[in-house]
């Protein structure tokens, strides 16, 4: 099984990449992630931002491969604590299918977008920047699997 990590917006700050880059080579082994970084619709003055989340969510979904099993981030989703998502984790392996992560722009996701996610999953209450979601998505990630392997990473 493979993931990807379908992101809106380009070039995160360094310490950003540093640390995605970091649980993405620890997660490697037990999950392969791949970025997919996707272009921000035009915003600002004059600019309507539905065009823009809805020009987002077609290139979201166009970098979506075939029969993956979509995960969409979202705030209105289901939240999970570690040990829900090393479960669910589980539960995904046994489908036999890829997994894709969406992160939305600045408004989020497209209704399109929505639609198409098999399941939504809220990081919290929190607001966070959509560049850090990337970081703790991976950390997660990697600490659901590092459970499942029963590595020591995970000392709750």
């Amino acid at each position: 099984m493979k993931a990807r990590l379908v992101a809106v917006g380009e070039r995160p700050p360094g310490w950003v990449a540093e640390g995605f880059a970091e649980y993405r080579k620890r997660l490697s082994h037990w999950l392969p992630l791949e970025l997919v970084e996707i272009a921000p619709g035009l915003r600002g003055k004059g600019r309507d931002a539905t065009r823009a989340t809805q020009d987002e969510g077609r290139r979201v979904l166009a970098a979506l491969p075939r029969d993956v099993h979509v995960v969409a981030l979202d705030g209105r989703g289901r939240a999970w604590d570690s040990e829900e998502l090393s479960a669910r984790l589980e539960y995904w392996r046994g489908q036999g299918r890829d997994l894709a992560f969406l992160v939305g722009g600045p408004e989020g996701h497209a209704e399109e977008v929505l639609a198409r996610a098999d399941e939504t999953w809220s990081l919290g209450p929190l607001t966070l920047p959509h560049m850090l979601v990337r970081l703790v998505l991976a950390e997660q990630l990697y600490r659901a699997a590092a459970m499942l392997a029963n590595h020591p990473y995970h000392r709750a």
